[in-house]
Protein backbone atom coordinates (compact mmCIF):
# COMPACT_ATOMS: atom_id res chain seq x y z
CA UNK A 1 0.00 0.00 0.00
CA UNK A 2 1.40 3.02 -1.04
CA UNK A 3 2.64 5.41 1.81
CA UNK A 4 1.11 8.35 -0.24
CA UNK A 5 -2.24 7.26 -0.44
CA UNK A 6 -4.01 10.33 0.31
CA UNK A 7 -6.70 10.65 3.07
CA UNK A 8 -10.27 9.47 3.38
CA UNK A 9 -13.12 10.71 4.87
CA UNK A 10 -15.82 8.00 6.53
CA UNK A 11 -19.50 8.72 5.43
CA UNK A 12 -22.66 7.26 7.63
CA UNK A 13 -26.13 7.64 5.80
CA UNK A 14 -28.09 6.58 8.80
CA UNK A 15 -31.65 6.28 7.08
CA UNK A 16 -34.82 5.20 7.63
CA UNK A 17 -34.59 1.56 6.17
CA UNK A 18 -30.96 0.94 6.24
CA UNK A 19 -27.61 2.53 6.69
CA UNK A 20 -24.92 2.97 4.53
CA UNK A 21 -21.23 3.57 5.40
CA UNK A 22 -19.27 4.88 2.12
CA UNK A 23 -15.35 6.10 2.24
CA UNK A 24 -14.15 8.99 0.07
CA UNK A 25 -11.29 9.99 -0.92
CA UNK A 26 -9.68 13.57 -0.72
CA UNK A 27 -10.00 14.11 -4.63
CA UNK A 28 -14.17 13.53 -3.85
CA UNK A 29 -14.18 10.15 -5.62
CA UNK A 30 -16.74 7.71 -3.93
CA UNK A 31 -14.47 4.70 -3.43
CA UNK A 32 -16.91 1.68 -1.57
CA UNK A 33 -20.31 2.38 0.14
CA UNK A 34 -22.41 -0.92 2.04
CA UNK A 35 -25.47 -0.87 3.16
CA UNK A 36 -27.10 -2.61 5.70
CA UNK A 37 -31.21 -3.26 6.22
CA UNK A 38 -32.71 -3.33 9.58
CA UNK A 39 -36.24 -3.94 10.83
CA UNK A 40 -39.02 -1.88 11.00
CA UNK A 41 -41.84 -1.98 13.92
CA UNK A 42 -46.18 -1.26 13.57
CA UNK A 43 -46.86 -2.18 16.85
CA UNK A 44 -50.25 -0.10 16.04
CA UNK A 45 -51.63 1.48 12.83
CA UNK A 46 -50.03 4.62 11.92
CA UNK A 47 -47.07 3.94 14.22
CA UNK A 48 -43.60 3.39 13.25
CA UNK A 49 -40.99 2.68 15.25
CA UNK A 50 -37.22 1.86 15.56
CA UNK A 51 -34.87 -0.48 17.95
CA UNK A 52 -32.14 1.95 18.24
CA UNK A 53 -29.57 -0.42 19.24
CA UNK A 54 -30.13 -2.46 16.03
CA UNK A 55 -29.54 0.72 14.32
CA UNK A 56 -26.01 1.41 16.03
CA UNK A 57 -25.02 -2.25 15.08
CA UNK A 58 -25.72 -1.64 11.17
CA UNK A 59 -23.29 1.24 11.75
CA UNK A 60 -20.77 -0.74 13.07
CA UNK A 61 -21.22 -3.81 10.59
CA UNK A 62 -20.63 -1.00 8.03
CA UNK A 63 -17.71 0.38 9.43
CA UNK A 64 -16.50 -3.37 10.10
CA UNK A 65 -16.82 -3.95 6.20
CA UNK A 66 -15.45 -0.88 4.73
CA UNK A 67 -12.42 -1.14 6.35
CA UNK A 68 -12.37 -5.36 5.29
CA UNK A 69 -11.81 -3.46 1.70
CA UNK A 70 -8.90 -2.12 3.01
CA UNK A 71 -8.93 0.64 0.23
CA UNK A 72 -6.87 2.06 3.06
CA UNK A 73 -5.35 2.41 6.92
CA UNK A 74 -7.59 3.13 9.79
CA UNK A 75 -5.10 6.17 9.97
CA UNK A 76 -6.05 7.34 7.05
CA UNK A 77 -9.35 8.72 7.77
CA UNK A 78 -9.60 12.26 8.47
CA UNK A 79 -12.64 12.76 9.25
CA UNK A 80 -16.09 11.43 9.49
CA UNK A 81 -19.12 12.86 8.19
CA UNK A 82 -23.02 11.66 9.21
CA UNK A 83 -26.11 12.28 7.53
CA UNK A 84 -29.34 10.84 8.76
CA UNK A 85 -33.29 10.67 8.78
CA UNK A 86 -34.48 13.71 10.36
CA UNK A 87 -37.36 13.86 12.62
CA UNK A 88 -37.14 10.98 14.55
CA UNK A 89 -36.89 10.91 18.22
CA UNK A 90 -35.56 8.74 20.56
CA UNK A 91 -34.14 9.22 24.40
CA UNK A 92 -31.26 7.51 25.96
CA UNK A 93 -29.48 6.71 29.14
CA UNK A 94 -26.36 9.02 29.72
CA UNK A 95 -24.74 6.53 32.15
CA UNK A 96 -24.58 3.63 29.20
CA UNK A 97 -25.74 5.14 26.23
CA UNK A 98 -29.00 2.30 26.09
CA UNK A 99 -31.59 3.37 24.06
CA UNK A 100 -34.49 4.09 27.17
CA UNK A 101 -37.33 3.11 24.51
CA UNK A 102 -37.73 2.26 20.96
CA UNK A 103 -37.08 5.55 18.64
CA UNK A 104 -40.38 7.29 17.66
CA UNK A 105 -40.39 7.51 13.51
CA UNK A 106 -40.61 10.84 11.36
CA UNK A 107 -43.44 8.67 9.78
CA UNK A 108 -45.17 8.29 12.88
CA UNK A 109 -49.06 9.55 13.38
CA UNK A 110 -49.14 8.77 17.15
CA UNK A 111 -49.33 12.11 18.75
CA UNK A 112 -51.76 13.34 15.72
CA UNK A 113 -53.99 14.66 18.69
CA UNK A 114 -51.95 16.17 20.87
CA UNK A 115 -51.09 18.17 17.63
CA UNK A 116 -54.86 18.96 16.82
CA UNK A 117 -55.19 20.03 20.50
CA UNK A 118 -52.40 22.47 19.73
CA UNK A 119 -54.09 23.60 16.80
CA UNK A 120 -57.47 24.09 18.15
CA UNK A 121 -55.93 26.05 21.25
CA UNK A 122 -54.08 28.80 18.49
CA UNK A 123 -50.46 27.98 18.83
CA UNK A 124 -49.64 26.68 14.73
CA UNK A 125 -49.13 30.33 14.06
CA UNK A 126 -46.18 31.02 16.72
CA UNK A 127 -45.11 28.03 15.97
CA UNK A 128 -44.72 28.58 12.17
CA UNK A 129 -43.25 31.97 13.04
CA UNK A 130 -40.51 30.66 15.05
CA UNK A 131 -39.65 27.43 13.64
CA UNK A 132 -40.36 27.93 9.42
CA UNK A 133 -42.55 24.82 10.09
CA UNK A 134 -46.39 23.83 10.07
CA UNK A 135 -48.12 21.85 13.19
CA UNK A 136 -47.83 18.50 12.40
CA UNK A 137 -47.06 14.95 14.03
CA UNK A 138 -44.10 15.00 11.32
CA UNK A 139 -41.87 16.78 13.39
CA UNK A 140 -39.76 15.75 16.38
CA UNK A 141 -40.97 17.77 19.45
CA UNK A 142 -44.72 15.85 19.95
CA UNK A 143 -42.77 12.91 19.86
CA UNK A 144 -40.32 13.58 22.51
CA UNK A 145 -43.34 14.62 24.36
CA UNK A 146 -44.58 11.36 24.07
CA UNK A 147 -41.55 9.21 24.80
CA UNK A 148 -41.49 10.98 28.12
CA UNK A 149 -45.22 10.02 29.15
CA UNK A 150 -44.46 7.04 27.85
CA UNK A 151 -41.28 5.56 29.05
CA UNK A 152 -40.97 3.28 32.16
CA UNK A 153 -39.32 4.93 35.01
CA UNK A 154 -38.41 8.11 33.20
CA UNK A 155 -39.34 10.36 35.95
CA UNK A 156 -36.10 8.93 38.61
CA UNK A 157 -33.87 8.89 35.56
CA UNK A 158 -34.51 12.70 34.88
CA UNK A 159 -34.36 13.87 38.25
CA UNK A 160 -31.19 11.81 38.49
CA UNK A 161 -29.83 13.67 35.37
CA UNK A 162 -29.39 10.75 33.26
CA UNK A 163 -31.82 11.43 30.31
CA UNK A 164 -30.43 12.39 26.88
CA UNK A 165 -32.87 13.40 24.19
CA UNK A 166 -32.17 14.26 20.12
CA UNK A 167 -32.57 12.69 16.75
CA UNK A 168 -30.48 9.97 15.11
CA UNK A 169 -27.90 12.33 14.37
CA UNK A 170 -27.16 13.35 18.11
CA UNK A 171 -27.13 9.62 19.63
CA UNK A 172 -24.61 8.54 16.51
CA UNK A 173 -22.21 11.27 18.16
CA UNK A 174 -22.93 10.20 21.59
CA UNK A 175 -21.92 6.66 19.98
CA UNK A 176 -18.99 7.90 18.44
CA UNK A 177 -17.32 9.72 20.75
CA UNK A 178 -18.46 7.55 24.03
CA UNK A 179 -20.58 9.69 25.28
CA UNK A 180 -18.41 12.60 25.66
CA UNK A 181 -20.32 14.67 22.89
CA UNK A 182 -24.30 15.19 23.06
CA UNK A 183 -24.47 17.58 20.20
CA UNK A 184 -27.23 18.22 16.79
CA UNK A 185 -26.36 20.34 14.17
CA UNK A 186 -28.51 23.62 12.76
CA UNK A 187 -30.35 21.12 9.94
CA UNK A 188 -31.30 18.92 12.28
CA UNK A 189 -32.52 20.81 14.97
CA UNK A 190 -34.42 23.26 12.97
CA UNK A 191 -36.89 19.76 12.11
CA UNK A 192 -37.75 19.65 16.08
CA UNK A 193 -40.08 22.58 15.96
CA UNK A 194 -37.80 23.59 19.23
CA UNK A 195 -35.25 25.57 17.66
CA UNK A 196 -36.21 29.36 17.05
CA UNK A 197 -35.14 29.60 13.06
CA UNK A 198 -33.88 33.35 13.35
CA UNK A 199 -31.29 32.86 16.56
CA UNK A 200 -30.67 29.54 15.62
CA UNK A 201 -31.12 28.37 19.43
CA UNK A 202 -33.57 26.22 21.94
CA UNK A 203 -36.71 28.19 22.04
CA UNK A 204 -38.57 28.11 25.89
CA UNK A 205 -41.48 28.98 24.98
CA UNK A 206 -41.64 25.85 22.29
CA UNK A 207 -40.10 24.03 25.20
CA UNK A 208 -42.80 24.67 27.67
CA UNK A 209 -45.13 24.33 25.42
CA UNK A 210 -44.21 20.57 24.20
CA UNK A 211 -43.20 19.96 27.95
CA UNK A 212 -39.55 19.08 27.47
CA UNK A 213 -37.22 20.09 29.81
CA UNK A 214 -34.22 21.74 28.26
CA UNK A 215 -31.28 20.03 29.78
CA UNK A 216 -31.87 16.54 27.96
CA UNK A 217 -31.42 18.57 24.92
CA UNK A 218 -28.51 18.49 22.72
CA UNK A 219 -26.42 21.84 22.27
CA UNK A 220 -26.64 23.10 18.75
CA UNK A 221 -23.26 23.31 16.65
CA UNK A 222 -22.31 24.11 12.85
CA UNK A 223 -22.68 21.59 10.33
CA UNK A 224 -19.04 21.92 9.49
CA UNK A 225 -16.64 21.73 12.25
CA UNK A 226 -14.67 19.74 14.68
CA UNK A 227 -17.49 18.55 16.94
CA UNK A 228 -16.16 15.17 18.62
CA UNK A 229 -13.34 12.53 17.97
CA UNK A 230 -13.80 9.09 18.50
CA UNK A 231 -13.71 6.97 21.15
CA UNK A 232 -13.34 3.02 21.17
CA UNK A 233 -15.21 2.24 17.94
CA UNK A 234 -14.08 -1.25 17.31
CA UNK A 235 -11.26 -0.81 13.99
CA UNK A 236 -11.07 2.85 14.54
CA UNK A 237 -8.18 4.67 16.32
CA UNK A 238 -9.53 6.95 18.62
CA UNK A 239 -9.24 10.80 18.28
CA UNK A 240 -10.57 11.13 14.30
CA UNK A 241 -12.64 13.99 13.94
CA UNK A 242 -16.22 13.77 13.35
CA UNK A 243 -16.44 16.71 11.46
CA UNK A 244 -19.84 17.04 9.52
CA UNK A 245 -23.48 16.38 10.12
CA UNK A 246 -26.36 17.59 8.29
CA UNK A 247 -30.29 15.64 8.08
CA UNK A 248 -30.15 14.37 4.73
CA UNK A 249 -32.47 16.63 2.46
CA UNK A 250 -30.11 18.78 3.86
CA UNK A 251 -27.08 17.14 2.89
CA UNK A 252 -28.18 16.27 -0.42
CA UNK A 253 -28.19 20.27 -1.28
CA UNK A 254 -25.09 20.30 -0.02
CA UNK A 255 -23.67 17.16 -1.94
CA UNK A 256 -25.37 18.89 -5.41
CA UNK A 257 -23.28 21.94 -4.38
CA UNK A 258 -26.39 24.08 -4.51
CA UNK A 259 -24.37 26.89 -2.73
CA UNK A 260 -25.91 30.30 -4.01
CA UNK A 261 -29.57 31.24 -3.70
CA UNK A 262 -31.97 29.76 -6.01
CA UNK A 263 -30.00 26.85 -6.33
CA UNK A 264 -32.62 23.86 -5.60
CA UNK A 265 -32.66 20.32 -6.33
CA UNK A 266 -35.10 16.98 -5.97
CA UNK A 267 -34.41 13.99 -4.51
CA UNK A 268 -36.62 11.65 -6.19
CA UNK A 269 -37.46 8.96 -3.70
CA UNK A 270 -40.52 6.73 -2.01
CA UNK A 271 -41.91 10.46 -1.80
CA UNK A 272 -39.89 13.76 -3.37
CA UNK A 273 -38.19 16.07 -1.28
CA UNK A 274 -37.33 19.33 -3.08
CA UNK A 275 -34.66 22.35 -1.48
CA UNK A 276 -34.26 25.66 -2.81
CA UNK A 277 -31.01 27.55 -1.02
CA UNK A 278 -31.92 31.22 -0.08
CA UNK A 279 -29.15 32.00 1.59
CA UNK A 280 -28.37 34.08 4.82
CA UNK A 281 -32.27 35.14 4.66
CA UNK A 282 -34.64 33.59 6.68
CA UNK A 283 -37.79 33.47 4.38
CA UNK A 284 -41.18 32.78 5.80
CA UNK A 285 -43.57 31.29 2.67
CA UNK A 286 -46.07 32.46 1.49
CA UNK A 287 -47.18 29.57 -0.37
CA UNK A 288 -47.47 26.76 2.23
CA UNK A 289 -44.16 26.05 2.31
CA UNK A 290 -41.48 25.14 4.58
CA UNK A 291 -38.55 27.26 5.92
CA UNK A 292 -35.28 25.22 6.87
CA UNK A 293 -32.19 25.45 7.99
CA UNK A 294 -29.79 24.12 5.36
CA UNK A 295 -26.13 24.02 7.31
CA UNK A 296 -23.66 26.31 9.02
CA UNK A 297 -20.24 25.88 8.00
CA UNK A 298 -17.85 26.84 11.38
CA UNK A 299 -18.87 28.50 14.29
CA UNK A 300 -18.63 31.85 12.93
CA UNK A 301 -19.92 30.93 9.37
CA UNK A 302 -23.42 32.39 8.80
CA UNK A 303 -26.76 29.78 8.95
CA UNK A 304 -27.66 29.10 5.31
CA UNK A 305 -31.51 28.96 5.20
CA UNK A 306 -33.28 26.91 2.55
CA UNK A 307 -37.30 26.39 1.60
CA UNK A 308 -38.43 22.78 1.43
CA UNK A 309 -41.34 20.84 -0.06
CA UNK A 310 -42.06 17.78 -0.18
CA UNK A 311 -44.70 15.52 -2.15
CA UNK A 312 -46.01 12.20 -0.22
CA UNK A 313 -45.56 9.92 -3.12
CA UNK A 314 -43.20 10.13 -6.21
CA UNK A 315 -42.16 6.54 -6.57
CA UNK A 316 -44.44 5.26 -4.32
CA UNK A 317 -46.89 5.80 -6.77
CA UNK A 318 -44.63 3.39 -8.92
CA UNK A 319 -44.44 0.78 -6.27
CA UNK A 320 -48.29 1.34 -6.18
CA UNK A 321 -48.66 0.12 -10.24
CA UNK A 322 -46.11 -2.87 -9.64
CA UNK A 323 -48.22 -3.82 -6.17
CA UNK A 324 -51.30 -2.96 -6.55
CA UNK A 325 -52.50 -2.36 -10.16
CA UNK A 326 -50.29 -4.96 -11.07
CA UNK A 327 -49.28 -3.43 -14.47
CA UNK A 328 -45.50 -4.04 -14.28
CA UNK A 329 -43.22 -6.53 -13.05
CA UNK A 330 -40.70 -4.46 -12.08
CA UNK A 331 -40.31 -0.64 -11.05
CA UNK A 332 -37.87 -0.29 -13.59
CA UNK A 333 -40.69 -1.38 -16.16
CA UNK A 334 -42.74 1.93 -15.89
CA UNK A 335 -40.26 3.89 -18.03
CA UNK A 336 -40.71 1.83 -21.47
CA UNK A 337 -44.17 0.99 -20.75
CA UNK A 338 -44.75 5.21 -20.68
CA UNK A 339 -42.69 5.23 -23.50
CA UNK A 340 -45.06 3.43 -25.65
CA UNK A 341 -47.89 5.95 -25.98
CA UNK A 342 -46.97 9.39 -27.33
CA UNK A 343 -48.60 11.34 -24.59
CA UNK A 344 -51.58 9.92 -21.23
CA UNK A 345 -54.04 10.35 -24.19
CA UNK A 346 -56.11 12.36 -21.50
CA UNK A 347 -55.84 10.38 -18.36
CA UNK A 348 -54.40 12.59 -15.36
CA UNK A 349 -53.67 10.70 -11.79
CA UNK A 350 -53.56 12.58 -8.73
CA UNK A 351 -50.90 10.65 -6.55
CA UNK A 352 -52.64 11.06 -3.32
CA UNK A 353 -52.35 7.37 -1.78
CA UNK A 354 -51.42 9.27 1.69
CA UNK A 355 -52.65 12.86 1.29
CA UNK A 356 -51.50 15.23 -0.33
CA UNK A 357 -48.44 17.34 0.76
CA UNK A 358 -46.76 20.75 0.09
CA UNK A 359 -47.64 23.11 -1.14
CA UNK A 360 -51.43 21.97 -0.51
CA UNK A 361 -50.97 20.13 2.87
CA UNK A 362 -53.95 17.83 2.66
CA UNK A 363 -53.73 14.70 5.00
CA UNK A 364 -57.60 13.37 3.84
CA UNK A 365 -57.15 13.83 0.23
CA UNK A 366 -56.98 10.83 -1.39
CA UNK A 367 -55.80 9.86 -4.94
CA UNK A 368 -58.29 10.22 -8.30
CA UNK A 369 -57.51 8.60 -11.33
CA UNK A 370 -59.46 10.35 -14.23
CA UNK A 371 -60.46 10.91 -18.06
CA UNK A 372 -60.42 7.16 -18.59
CA UNK A 373 -62.01 6.03 -21.60
CA UNK A 374 -62.59 2.64 -23.84
CA UNK A 375 -58.84 4.37 -25.38
CA UNK A 376 -57.44 4.10 -22.29
CA UNK A 377 -54.33 1.30 -21.80
CA UNK A 378 -51.46 0.52 -19.82
CA UNK A 379 -49.30 2.76 -20.72
CA UNK A 380 -51.42 5.87 -20.89
CA UNK A 381 -51.86 5.08 -16.94
CA UNK A 382 -48.21 4.40 -17.03
CA UNK A 383 -47.62 7.95 -18.34
CA UNK A 384 -49.89 9.55 -16.41
CA UNK A 385 -47.98 8.72 -13.35
CA UNK A 386 -44.83 9.71 -14.60
CA UNK A 387 -46.14 12.89 -15.59
CA UNK A 388 -48.11 13.49 -11.95
CA UNK A 389 -44.57 12.70 -10.29
CA UNK A 390 -42.43 15.77 -12.33
CA UNK A 391 -46.32 17.98 -11.96
CA UNK A 392 -46.63 17.96 -8.49
CA UNK A 393 -42.84 18.90 -8.18
CA UNK A 394 -43.61 21.77 -10.72
CA UNK A 395 -46.17 22.93 -7.96
CA UNK A 396 -43.84 23.15 -5.24
CA UNK A 397 -40.84 24.43 -7.66
CA UNK A 398 -43.11 27.20 -9.00
CA UNK A 399 -43.99 28.02 -5.13
CA UNK A 400 -40.64 28.35 -4.41
CA UNK A 401 -39.48 31.12 -7.13
CA UNK A 402 -43.04 32.98 -5.81
CA UNK A 403 -41.80 33.07 -2.83
CA UNK A 404 -38.25 33.86 -2.92
CA UNK A 405 -39.21 36.57 -5.91
CA UNK A 406 -35.84 35.01 -8.27
CA UNK A 407 -36.22 32.76 -11.01
CA UNK A 408 -34.51 28.66 -9.92
CA UNK A 409 -31.20 28.16 -11.46
CA UNK A 410 -31.34 24.46 -13.55
CA UNK A 411 -32.55 22.17 -11.06
CA UNK A 412 -30.63 19.44 -9.51
CA UNK A 413 -31.73 15.72 -9.18
CA UNK A 414 -31.26 12.73 -7.36
CA UNK A 415 -32.71 9.77 -5.88
CA UNK A 416 -33.44 6.07 -7.67
CA UNK A 417 -36.18 7.56 -9.90
CA UNK A 418 -34.10 10.32 -11.10
CA UNK A 419 -32.87 7.44 -13.47
CA UNK A 420 -35.31 7.14 -15.34
CA UNK A 421 -34.59 9.34 -18.33
CA UNK A 422 -38.15 9.57 -19.60
CA UNK A 423 -39.36 11.09 -16.14
CA UNK A 424 -36.17 13.32 -16.15
CA UNK A 425 -37.56 14.88 -19.61
CA UNK A 426 -40.85 14.63 -18.69
CA UNK A 427 -39.85 17.11 -15.60
CA UNK A 428 -37.96 19.40 -17.54
CA UNK A 429 -40.83 20.16 -19.60
CA UNK A 430 -43.70 20.76 -17.62
CA UNK A 431 -41.10 22.57 -15.19
CA UNK A 432 -39.86 24.76 -18.35
CA UNK A 433 -36.08 24.50 -16.55
CA UNK A 434 -33.31 22.74 -17.34
CA UNK A 435 -32.27 19.51 -14.78
CA UNK A 436 -28.88 18.41 -14.25
CA UNK A 437 -28.09 14.48 -12.95
CA UNK A 438 -24.89 14.22 -11.14
CA UNK A 439 -22.61 11.56 -11.53
CA UNK A 440 -21.96 10.84 -8.39
CA UNK A 441 -25.81 9.89 -7.23
CA UNK A 442 -25.39 9.29 -3.78
CA UNK A 443 -26.07 13.19 -2.94
CA UNK A 444 -26.97 12.33 0.90
CA UNK A 445 -22.96 10.38 1.22
CA UNK A 446 -21.35 12.79 -0.94
CA UNK A 447 -23.30 15.79 1.37
CA UNK A 448 -21.52 13.89 4.47
CA UNK A 449 -18.23 13.85 3.27
CA UNK A 450 -17.95 17.48 1.69
CA UNK A 451 -18.68 18.98 5.11
CA UNK A 452 -16.95 16.90 6.94
CA UNK A 453 -13.87 17.42 4.52
CA UNK A 454 -14.63 21.15 4.92
CA UNK A 455 -14.69 20.85 8.71
CA UNK A 456 -11.09 19.35 8.74
CA UNK A 457 -9.43 21.59 6.67
CA UNK A 458 -9.24 18.65 3.78
CA UNK A 459 -11.22 21.27 1.36
CA UNK A 460 -10.88 25.32 2.19
CA UNK A 461 -13.46 26.77 0.71
CA UNK A 462 -16.65 25.93 -0.75
CA UNK A 463 -14.93 26.64 -4.64
CA UNK A 464 -13.17 22.93 -3.55
CA UNK A 465 -16.47 21.45 -3.89
CA UNK A 466 -17.77 22.99 -6.82
CA UNK A 467 -14.65 21.63 -8.91
CA UNK A 468 -15.68 17.85 -7.57
CA UNK A 469 -18.80 18.13 -8.59
CA UNK A 470 -20.08 16.99 -12.09
CA UNK A 471 -22.52 16.22 -14.17
CA UNK A 472 -23.65 13.48 -15.31
CA UNK A 473 -26.65 14.60 -18.15
CA UNK A 474 -28.33 17.02 -18.59
CA UNK A 475 -32.16 17.43 -19.91
CA UNK A 476 -33.49 20.40 -21.30
CA UNK A 477 -36.46 21.58 -22.15
CA UNK A 478 -38.68 20.01 -25.44
CA UNK A 479 -41.92 21.64 -25.07
CA UNK A 480 -43.38 24.92 -26.31
CA UNK A 481 -44.91 27.17 -23.66
CA UNK A 482 -48.25 27.02 -24.68
CA UNK A 483 -48.59 22.96 -24.58
CA UNK A 484 -46.80 23.43 -20.99
CA UNK A 485 -49.71 25.41 -20.26
CA UNK A 486 -52.30 23.54 -21.66
CA UNK A 487 -50.73 20.30 -19.43
CA UNK A 488 -50.99 22.43 -16.31
CA UNK A 489 -54.19 23.49 -16.51
CA UNK A 490 -55.74 20.00 -17.14
CA UNK A 491 -53.18 18.95 -14.32
CA UNK A 492 -54.61 21.70 -11.81
CA UNK A 493 -58.56 20.55 -12.68
CA UNK A 494 -57.28 17.26 -11.80
CA UNK A 495 -55.91 18.33 -7.87
CA UNK A 496 -58.92 20.89 -7.56
CA UNK A 497 -61.08 17.33 -8.14
CA UNK A 498 -59.38 15.73 -5.46
CA UNK A 499 -59.29 18.86 -3.22
CA UNK A 500 -63.13 19.14 -3.17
Amino acid sequence: MAPDMGAFILAIDQGTTGTTVALMDDRGELRASVTTEFPQYYPQPGWVEHDVGEIWQTVLRGIRAILRKKLCRPADIAAIGITNQRETALLWDRKNGEALNRAVVWQCRRTTGFCETLKAAGHEKMIRRKTGLVLDPYFSAAKFRWLLQNTPRIKARLAAGRVAAGTIDSYLIWQLSGGAAHVTDISNASRTSLMNLSRCSWDRELMALFEIPEGILPDIVPSSAILAHTTGIPGLPDGIPIAGVAGDQQAALFGQACFSTGDAKCTFGTGSFILMNTGSELLQSRSGLLTTAAWQLGEKGKPVYALEGGAFVCGAAVQWLRDGLQIIKTAADVEALAASVADSGGVEFVPALTGLGAPHWAPDARGTLSGLTRGTGRGHIARATLEAMALQNADILFAMESDLDKRMRPLRVDGGAAANDLLMQIQANVLGRKLIRPRVIETTVAGACYLAGLGVGLWQKQSDIRAIWQASQEFTVAMSPAARRQRQASWQAALARTLL
